[in-house]
């Protein structure tokens, strides 16, 4: 029998109110935390962190622009990063700390004409208490070249950003399949950092199954916009409701990701949220496909 200790998550910091989410926050995320993002983006992330309690200031989760196989076109995709995977392992009450990264032998290799030198592999060990108050350790390993970021889907050599900071990259992504390890049940999406050249799979909100999208990109990247009035600001950051219909149509589709341990339930919201607004009984719904309970989300915070 598994000794995790199920713990209710310490929601320190309180959800966004609606008087909030104004165009002031949406300034400030689009100047700071990301900046060159869509607005239509970054109203998606508000509410992803409005459901999940989060506080968007601190980045908890990134927009990555991938491709779609069944559109044949880029569009932003919400990842969840590696500080939403330390706030919820903080918030189970559980965690007990993290190790010092471990690297492999450094290799010097040309990769598409860049000269780079980088570990071979990196290991993190997450602690978690467990309900018998022992500490258990979850070590994860992970390949440079396993989890290294293309510039392009046309070439070999690492984008800027795993050019620059080889090693520190690598850890993020082994301290997340750690964190994910001694955390099951905070996420099974891997973060932003894992996947930026791996293909992965989001449920398409019109007909409940999921799709494979891609890429090659780095979170976030700079997309100069002209400066908007605020009349157009308030124009795009309006999402259609989630038809009825759709749901109910969706439901059992979503029910059998869930079951399977494809998609939890919040993945699932936060797909749809991408495109759509969810009211509180719909977000309810979905949530209550996984027989768990929530606290319920008032209209104003997802509306």
């Amino acid at each position: 029998m598994s000794q995790l200790a199920r713990v209710e998550p310490k929601n320190t910091i309180p959800s966004l109110s609606a008087s909030e989410n104004d165009l002031n926050l949406i300034h400030v995320l689009e100047n700071s935390v990301y900046p060159g993002a869509a607005r239509e983006s970054i109203m998606v992330a508000i509410d992803y962190c409005r459901a999940a309690k989060l506080d968007p200031l601190q980045k908890p989760v990134h927009i990555v622009p991938m491709w779609d196989d069944r559109l044949k076109r880029m569009r932003d995709v919400i990842m969840p990063g590696i500080n939403l995977y330390r706030i919820q392992a903080d918030r189970s009450g559980c965690y007990a700390g993290v190790s010092e990264p471990e690297f492999g032998p450094d290799v010097e290799e040309n990769l598409g004409g860049v000269k780079i030198t980088y570990p071979a592999w990196c290991k993190v060990t997450v602690k978690r208490r467990l309900a018998t108050g022992e500490i258990a350790e979850f070590s994860a390993k992970e390949m440079w070249k396993e989890n290294y970021a293309t510039k392009s889907k046309d070439s070999l050599a690492p984008n800027k950003m795993w050019g620059r900071r080889p090693y520190a990259q690598l850890v993020k992504c082994a301290e997340s399949q750690a964190l994910r390890k001694a955390f099951p049940e905070i996420s099974a999406q891997p973060a932003a950092t894992e996947t930026v050249t791996v293909p992965i799979e989001v449920i398409d909100p019109e007909t409940g199954e999921i799709v494979t999208i891609h890429s090659v990109c780095e979170p976030e990247p700079a997309r100069p916009e002209p400066v908007a009035t605020k009349a157009t600001v308030m124009e795009q950051q309006v999402l259609p409701e989630y038809p009825a219909e759709s749901l109910e149509e969706n439901l059992p589709k979503w029910r059998d990701l869930i079951e399977s341990g494809r998609k939890t339930a919040d993945a699932i919201i936060a797909s749809v949220q991408r495109h759509a607004r969810l009211s509180a009984e719909q977000i309810e719904k979905i949530r209550a496909l996984a027989g768990q309970d929530f606290e319920e989300i008032p209209a104003e915070q997802v509306a």
